[in-house]
């Protein structure tokens, strides 16, 4: 690769008289800093192309991204090994130092990256049965997932260490997620016990005012008094009287096979959060070919992640039956199906559900992942049906999941991110 001289160069004269293209100079260090990054991109097939030697932490770095990239038949593009395999191997005190390395060179959402290619590239799910490769990882939601779809092979050493870092993670998350939440759904469950003839202490009266004020009247002065105006409320708008009695019921029906492991993660946390509400009866559903009810864990969002079984088939429509038998107030339902809807029961049941649940009166939401990283592979036919019955499915960010619930409770229309694109 030539790094090209700008077109335009000035000249000065150096010291000794002679000519000096001050241009291409100060471009010198750029062209440098360019081929060093092409050098660590390419990979050590790269050195001469580039002409560029790596020292000091850069050959560290190089290090341990050809260690992970460097060869065998899954490098990504950019990256060459010359037919060398990967240098992780499949020992966990090498893996556990590799680890270490790429915490100290890179930043914590590229390690989560790296670790998460480790993982899928080079087979090293068996080596996070290992109390000491568990205590070296970054852990991180997709860490949980690969946890718990391993969960039934862990050793007991390694069971405890493993309950740590889920607990770590679900900690961060709760912190980050838990006061919005509350925040946001507790102003839904006032606003939705509204009542339309209160009592006199019990009404609303900046909601009134506005409400009424196509009914303002002039009143003229008297004796040249200025005139003044009034608003007559024809109607009333008020709170419910505060009440710690249950206003809305929640059912989470989550999907927990292996391509749902980050929604299973934030839906358990979410779960917790809701159980904690005295306003709201919230029921945690799993299912894949099995349903499993852990509602009666939601105090531990660990307990419930740790009483599912990532991976195996899919049977939304029992899933669905089990949930329609636990409704015992319709019009304060709100059903939340977190699901890639690949079905392996039958459809046309699984969609009569739905529309008997709606027409019921249950306010019904599809959500075909609730996580950050969008929607996964899904059932495009399912989710068009679903979608015509009025139960849109789309990709929920936990960010947006807090509003998506109050504007279930208060039964708005979903706001839907990139509606255009919905099926």
């Amino acid at each position: 690769m030539t790094a090209h001289a700008p077109q335009h160069a000035t000249q000065d004269d150096d010291e000794t008289g002679e000519t000096v293209d001050t241009e291409t100079t100060r471009a010198r260090p750029a062209d440098g800093e360019r081929m060093r990054r092409w050098r660590m991109v390419l990979g050590a097939d790269s050195a001469e192309s580039t002409g560029c030697t790596l020292t000091g932490q850069d050959a560290a770095m190089d290090g341990a991204l050809d260690a992970l990239y460097g060869g065998g038949g899954k490098k990504p593009g950019g990256r060459g090994g010359g037919g060398r395999s990967a240098g992780l191997g499949a020992s966990a005190p090498s893996v556990a130092r590799w680890l270490g390395d790429i915490r100290t060179y890179f930043p914590s959402s590229v390690v989560q990256v790296m670790q998460r290619d480790a993982i899928d590239r080079l087979g090293l799910s068996a080596l996070l049965l290992e109390p000491e490769m568990l205590e070296a990882v970054e852990a991180d939601v997709h860490l949980v997932g690969t946890l718990l779809s391993l969960n039934k092979a862990m050793p007991e050493t390694t069971k405890e260490t493993a309950r740590a870092v889920v607990r770590k993670v679900v900690d961060d998350l709760e912190k980050r997620l838990e006061s919005r939440t509350r925040a946001t759904l507790t102003g839904a469950l006032d606003r939705s016990a509204r009542i339309s003839r209160p009592r006199h202490r019990d009404i609303d009266w900046d909601r009134t005012i506005r409400a009424n004020l196509k009914n303002y009247l002039t009143i003229p002065g008297a004796d040249g008094e200025e005139a003044t105006g009034t608003v007559v409320p024809e109607r009333l708008i008020g709170y419910g009287r505060a009440s710690q009695s249950v206003k809305k019921d929640v059912i989470l029906c989550i999907d927990q096979s292996g391509s749902m492991a980050a929604s299973v993660v934030y839906a358990s946390v979410f779960g917790a959060v809701l159980a904690s509400m005295r306003t709201l009866a919230t029921r945690l559903v799993v299912f894949d070919t099995a349903v499993v009810d852990l509602t009666d864990q939601l105090d531990d969002p660990v307990d419930v992640l740790f009483g599912t079984q990532l991976g195996g088939g899919t049977d939304i429509n029992r899933a669905l039956a089990y949930c329609q038998s636990k409704i015992t107030r319709p019009a304060d339902t709100v059903v939340v199906l977190i699901s890639d809807l690949y079905e392996g029961g039958i459809r046309d049941e699984m969609l009569k559900r739905v529309m008997a649940m709606k027409a019921s009166g249950v306010q019904f939401v599809t959500l075909l992942a609730l996580s950050d990283e969008g929607a996964p592979a899904y059932d495009h036919e399912h989710a068009a049906a679903l979608g015509a019955l009025g139960a849109p499915a789309f990709a929920c960010t936990p960010d947006l999941f807090p509003d998506i619930m109050a504007a279930a409770i208060e039964k708005r229309p979903l706001p839907i991110p990139d509606k255009e694109a919905q099926p």
